[in-house]
């Protein structure tokens, strides 16, 4: 199964633009339109799809923000539905796609040594051991710093709001409804 993840923050945004993307790349993917904020993995119909979600079947997200934007939470789904055997496709960040993490862990190094001196194998077994985790390492911190970067985006935004309100009020403008509408 496909499925189609579609997420904004509020009903007040617009949701097209995820749904048209993921529909040219996967016509056939069943979309699943929340409207809820992103800094929290514990949303209503993320929640269902994490109950439903079966081995071999595929989420495609618009970008890595509609997953995520918490990155510790983020990273832990991204690990967990990779070892459920789910395939996850960031059609705006392709190098983070389960399938290029997969394909890294699949093409690790697999020599064999012996020179009959156990003192050399041993050497030469803990290299190819390192170089393995340092692949495996560097495929981690690019999918990290993809959820990383997402979540910078939302404190940043926070910030910008929070200056243009501080702004607004030294020049004397007012900022919310008035009292009482």
């Amino acid at each position: 199964m496909i499925y189609g993840y579609c997420r904004v923050s509020t009903k007040h945004q617009r949701i097209t633009r995820q749904i048209t993307n993921i529909q040219e790349v996967y016509p056939s993917a069943t979309i699943i339109k929340e409207f809820y904020t992103g800094t929290t993995q514990n949303r209503p119909l993320w929640d269902k799809l994490m109950k439903q979600i079966l081995p071999d079947d595929t989420i495609v997200f618009d970008s890595v923000s509609r997953m995520s934007r918490n990155a510790t939470e983020g990273f832990k789904d991204y690990k967990a539905l990779f070892e459920a055997g789910v395939r996850l496709v960031f059609l705006n960040e392709p190098l983070i796609n389960t399938a290029v993490f997969d394909s890294t862990k699949n093409n690790l190094l697999e020599i064999s040594v012996q020179t009959g001196n156990a003192a050399v194998d041993d050497y030469f077994k803990g290299n190819i051991s390192l170089i393995n985790n340092l692949l495996m390492s560097l495929a981690e911190e690019q999918i990290k710093s993809a959820f990383d970067q997402s979540e910078k985006e939302v404190q940043d935004l926070h910030t910008r709001i929070s200056q243009g309100m501080r702004e607004s009020k030294r020049s004397g403008k007012r900022i919310g409804l008035e009292k009482g509408t």
